[in-house]
């Protein structure tokens, strides 16, 4: 294929290639692999301002995206890419071959830093989703801190630099800008565009922004971030939300009742804390699926009422092919144990040749964990239908697992659906995720709420 880039992302390559370090906080769909290959291959071959670039991505993405997305359009196609994945000596030997770039999974950043040491050698390192380097105290921030000095040139990509706050930002800039623009310390960004909020003592839980914030932060960064949302851009298919009501039977719902109650009263409303929150709601979306984890890890199934309902929408669909996500394993096990009975072509994503399989048409049902497949995958070609079994909490994983069919090239409407257990802890979730509020005091709201029923 040729690339013909869009305007703004000529704008894009441009800033890349005229800029030592550079944000690009473009929405899901507007092409910053190509954008970041294309500007990478001009500074390595036409301007020899890079000789070895490093990229840095969730692990799903490095394995396959980047080369894959190479080998698509003419200009790249004979760029070596080079995964440093597997085993550490797998990982030394990708290391020992020559490439035009390596990609490395983050969790393994740790261990490149403290392997290489002072003889660092990626003079230009390109973050994947740099949302995962949003918090300052984990260990892959701190490796790479250690040795920033020593990168020439830094691009950040993420469409959701903030989905939980501004807080997020700090981290993410220091990488780029050493602290020049929000900071040198996490510390100093607090006390200049937030006040304490919720407390315990001398802890600190929550930092809320003040009046302003956003607009001095934004004005800020403005020169080194470039913000672009999808819809300002590109003309995309319709999404098309639709919410199944799955209700359940007699015995479903006293048995629901009874293990809810039992639950909510093992934590009394004073007592719930963010950690207590996530056990119990987790368990309570457990139930609503059909299965719960016992105390022995040992899955129990109580109903089939929404597997009964997901059933029927496989059947509703006629033979178009649907991307599937489960929240649980147990979800996961019992989606392929029912679907073997059909005459389905049926996969749960595992690695790269699945992508390839699913936008070929050789995958009728494709299930998947958000989390493992909820960046950079383009799934477009494949159908354009996605089911939610199983929902989750984390707004990120939710937006960006949607926009896996939602992207450029998709040629039909998207059509979400969600199951959704009628007076179950499903209701809430999907209410908290389609108002993108504050997730995690829905969560704490929706448990006071139900707790303070059971005592009235």
């Amino acid at each position: 294929m040729i690339f013909n880039p869009y305007p703004y992302q000529q704008y894009c390559i441009d800033c890349i290639i005229y800029n030592k370090a550079v944000g690009l906080f473009l929405d899901m769909g507007l092409g910053k692999t190509i954008i970041t290959l294309t500007a990478l291959f001009e500074l390595r071959y036409n301007r020899w301002e890079v000789t070895k670039p490093l990229i840095i991505a969730p692990k799903k993405v490095a394995e396959a995206t980047w080369s894959t997305e190479a080998k698509k359009w003419r200009h790249l196609k004979m760029m070596r890419i080079v995964t440093v994945l597997g085993t550490e000596k797998q990982r030394l030997q990708a290391l020992a071959t020559p490439a035009d770039a390596y990609v490395i999974n983050r969790e393994n950043v740790q261990w490149l830093v403290e392997y290489f040491k002072n003889s660092w050698p990626f003079d230009m390192v390109i973050l994947d989703e740099s949302s995962s380097f949003k918090n300052a105290s984990s260990k892959r921030f701190k490796a790479l801190k250690l040795v920033r000095s020593r990168i020439k040139r830094i691009v950040e990509l993420t469409g959701t630099p903030s989905s939980n706050g501004l807080e997020d930002l700090w981290a993410q800039i220091y990488l780029l800008d050493g602290g020049a623009r929000l900071g040198k310390t996490l510390g100093a960004y607090r006390d200049k565009y937030f006040v304490p909020g919720k407390r315990n003592q001398t802890i600190i839980y929550k930092y809320t922004p003040k009046d302003g914030s956003f607009e001095m932060i934004k004005q800020a960064i403005s020169d080194i971030c470039i913000s672009m949302k999808a819809s300002d851009y590109l003309t995309l298919p319709d999404v098309i939300h639709n919410t199944i009501p799955v209700t359940l039977d007699v015995s479903a719902k006293k048995s629901y009742t009874q293990l809810e109650t039992e639950l909510l009263l093992q934590v009394e409303e004073n007592t719930i804390t963010a950690q207590s929150a996530g056990v119990l709601t987790g368990k309570l979306l457990q139930l609503c699926n059909g299965t719960i984890y016992d105390e022995s890890k040992k899955p129990v199934k109580v109903h089939n009422c929404k597997l009964e309902a997901f059933l029927e929408l496989i059947e509703q669909l006629n033979g178009q092919h649907a991307l599937v996500f489960y929240n649980f394993q147990h979800d996961r096990d019992r989606l392929v144990e029912i679907l073997a009975k059909y005459n389905l072509r049926v996969r749960v994503y595992s690695q790269a040749k699945d992508e390839i399989d699913w936008n070929n048409g050789e995958i009728d049902i494709l299930l998947a964990h958000p989390a493992s497949c909820g960046y950079g995958l383009n799934l477009q070609q494949g159908g354009h239908h996605a089911i939610w079994f199983g929902l989750t909490w984390s707004l990120e994983q939710y937006e960006q697992a949607n926009k896996r069919l939602h992207r450029q090239g998709q040629e039909y409407p998207v059509v979400i659906h969600h199951l959704v257990v009628q007076g179950g802890m499903d209701e809430t979730v999907i209410e908290a995720l389609q108002n993108k509020g504050d997730i995690q005091n829905a969560l704490m709201d929706a448990l006071k709420v139900r707790i303070n029923k059971l005592h009235n």
